[in-house]
């Protein structure tokens, strides 16, 4: 049986860690290179493992979306699974995935699949709590040696169970105000409704292990019962891939998945019109089917106000069938390579472009820092080989008057030590004074205000105000805080410049970090989680524990956030600090070797040629190791801007013809 055709997006992500893998080695050299010489401080060490975490942990997370029995499942098997050859998601008629699926590898835990009961919803615990506490979940052990193990414990999250409608109302599965939502019932009163909340794959499958997650959601009612979903997972997700079916269009409950949990302009959205195999009829001309296609993919661009070219009619099963044949032609005639090239053109590339960013912007920072300290230690040995060599033909006298003036420089360089000590203490309060309008503590406070302004009403009522309240006053204190860091910047660049001319220091400051980053996050928590404050999903608010875990999942993202803020803060604020006791340390180690070169001379004749030479050997030693780190940090440059994209070109009407042709 021929092997199964890899997909464009599989390709790319193999290209994408193969080049990781490399960059984390270039950065690894330049790391070692700094640190044997003594040029990676505490702060730098810090910076350059997280680099190397986020190299080695980068992921590109793509959510599938879709009422169900659209053909979703098929669809995430044809393009990311087919090399287990076979179905790995269950995509049977009907009803399969009920609970949302994240497909993933962390290679500290052991391959298994977690369920998590769906009853854990009446305890008003969010996902976010329950994640690391095991004795929560069932935990299915998997075999990588099997990989049919995956596909028979996978068929797990296409459990249900009957239940009472009014356990149903309590887990958010009915709302009498919303008939046409509801599930049916039985002959016994009983309604369905799945077995499990969530339900999470850890497998070392190729693509999982290089960063690939994917999310598999089921329809518009589990959607919107489990708030941590559309509120962490889907906006979290690099791309979302709606799928509809092409005989059907957007129907009213896709529209209204579309309208209330994917219509943020900040997804990166895809839409499929999956099935085209249906409107396949021998009755017809290919020409008349073809423009069929079209025309339902100009109405649902049109609907959800897409882009056209955002909108791909295929077939999933004929692409899985294709792929699993190594069949190129009936492949193409499935008309999935389009999308797959959109998700790799529009995705991977920019997520190297972040990376990259990041790469660079460490690289440069180190680079910098080390040059700084070189040139420092350059400028004193050239001072040290200028007093050397003014000894020459000079008397023992003159040496004692050299190791005096040593002892006077030292003693000059110690008076600096209560300004520098009173700088720090300067800086400290200005930094308590920033973190303090980014902590927890003030975080909970303002939330806590906005749940007193609430009283003994439900969160429903008067919830929005109380909500945009809040939000103003957290972009007030991202403001502040940005504020008076650089109230800190200015007065620190004042006292470093008169330190450098008084004192001979090369003190340099960086830019404080913008805090922009931090704003935008908020603006989309405020749309996102806004949307729930409405009269249309106050409903959802009203059900047992959803309100409960509505402030638990905000609070927890604004903490994310703060928190991240008065991290990217602190860390500007140590690097100044920093690079004070490294140059401090520098020094003193300068005029301990001036000292004990002068002592060596006085006490022995003949020292001093030897002297002067070894200084001029270490200055030839410190200009080889500039270029030597000159050489290793742009070639971890040039690596990380050297990979390009180049997808390949897919008309998607090209593909609508061989498709219509073939089924004629």
């Amino acid at each position: 049986m021929p092997s199964p055709t890899p997909s464009r997006i599989a390709e790319s992500l193999d290209a994408l860690a193969t080049w990781r893998a490399a960059l984390d080695r270039h950065v690894v050299q330049l790391g070692r290179a700094l640190s044997e010489q003594d040029l990676l401080d505490d702060h730098d060490a810090a910076a350059l493992a997280a680099l190397r975490e986020r190299l080695a942990a980068e992921t590109l997370t793509v959510a599938f979306v879709a009422e169900f029995s659209r053909g979703k499942s098929e669809l995430i098997n044809a393009i990311f699974f087919a090399d287990s050859g076979g179905r790995v998601l269950p995509a049977t008629p009907g009803r399969t995935t009920m609970c949302p699926v994240e497909l993933r590898y962390e290679r500290e835990q052991p391959p298994r699949l977690m369920l998590l009961p769906i009853e854990t919803r009446l305890r008003g615990l969010a996902l976010a709590e329950l994640r690391p506490r095991p004795e929560h979940w069932q935990l299915v052990p998997l075999d990588p040696r099997q990989p049919q193990t995956l596909v028979q414990a996978l068929t797990a999250v296409t459990r249900t169970q009957r239940v009472s409608v009014q356990q149903a109302t309590a887990l958010g599965f009915w709302d009498d105000s919303q008939p046409d939502d509801n599930p049916p019932q039985g002959a016994d009163g009983n309604v369905e409704v799945p077995a499990w909340r969530h339900a999470i794959i850890n497998y070392p499958h190729p693509l999982l292990q290089r960063g690939l997650v994917v999310i598999d959601t089921p329809g518009l009612n589990a959607i919107g019962a489990e708030p941590e979903l559309t509120l962490g997972l889907l906006p979290s997700a690099h791309a979302v891939v709606f799928v509809l079916a092409a005989d059907t269009g957007v129907t009213k409950s896709d529209l209204t998945i579309w309208r209330e949990h994917l219509g943020q302009s900040s997804l990166e959205r895809f839409v499929v019109l999956n099935k085209i195999d249906a409107l396949f009829d021998p009755l017809i001309a290919p020409s008349e089917v073809l423009e069929q296609i079209e025309h339902q993919r100009h109405g649902a661009a049109q609907t959800l106000g897409v882009p056209l070219e955002r909108v791909f009619a295929l077939s999933a099963r004929d692409a899985l069938t294709a792929r699993l044949e190594g069949n190129a032609a009936a492949l193409a005639a499935s008309r999935l390579t389009p999308l797959e090239d959109a998700l790799a053109a529009g995705l991977l590339p920019h997520r190297q472009e972040l990376l990259v960013h990041s790469v660079v912007s460490v690289v440069e920072q180190l680079h910098g820092a080390a040059g700084r300290r070189l040139a420092d230690r350059r400028r004193q040995q050239a001072e040290q080989l200028l007093d050397l060599r003014g000894l020459r033909g000079k008397s023992s006298a003159k040496l004692r008057m050299m190791i005096e003036r040593v002892d006077t420089e030292m003693a000059d360089f110690e008076r600096c030590m209560s300004r520098l000590a009173a700088l720090r203490a300067v800086q400290m309060k200005l930094q308590r004074s920033v973190m303090a309008q980014l902590s927890s503590d003030a975080l909970r406070t303002e939330v806590a205000a906005m749940q007193a302004s609430l009283g003994a009403r439900p969160f429903i009522l008067g919830g929005r105000g109380a909500f945009e309240t809040l939000m103003t006053r957290l972009r007030t204190a991202l403001v502040n805080a940005a504020t008076q860091a650089e109230e800190m910047r200015q007065m620190l660049e004042g006292s470093f410049v008169q330190l450098n001319t008084e004192f001979g220091f090369a003190f340099a400051l960086e830019p404080v970090p913008s805090l922009q980053i931090f704003r935008d996050e908020l603006a989309l928590i405020e749309q996102s989680y806004g949307r729930y404050l409405g009269f249309s999903q106050a409903w959802r608010m009203a059900a047992p524990g959803f309100a409960e875990q509505f402030r638990r999942m905000l609070l927890s993202k604004l903490r994310v956030v703060f928190e991240n803020a008065a991290g990217e803060l602190e860390m500007w604020s140590k690097s100044a600090q920093s690079q004070v006791e490294v140059q401090l340390r520098e020094r003193r180690r300068n005029f301990s070797r001036r000292r004990e070169a002068l002592q060596r001379v006085q006490s022995a004749a003949g020292e001093l040629e030897k002297r002067i030479a070894e200084v001029q050997t270490q200055d030839e030693h410190l200009r080889q190791l500039q270029a030597r780190l000159d050489t290793v940090a742009a070639d971890a440059l040039s690596h990380a801007r050297d990979m390009e994209w180049e997808p390949t070109p897919t008309t998607p009407l090209a593909g609508a013809t061989a498709s219509v042709r073939d089924a004629a």
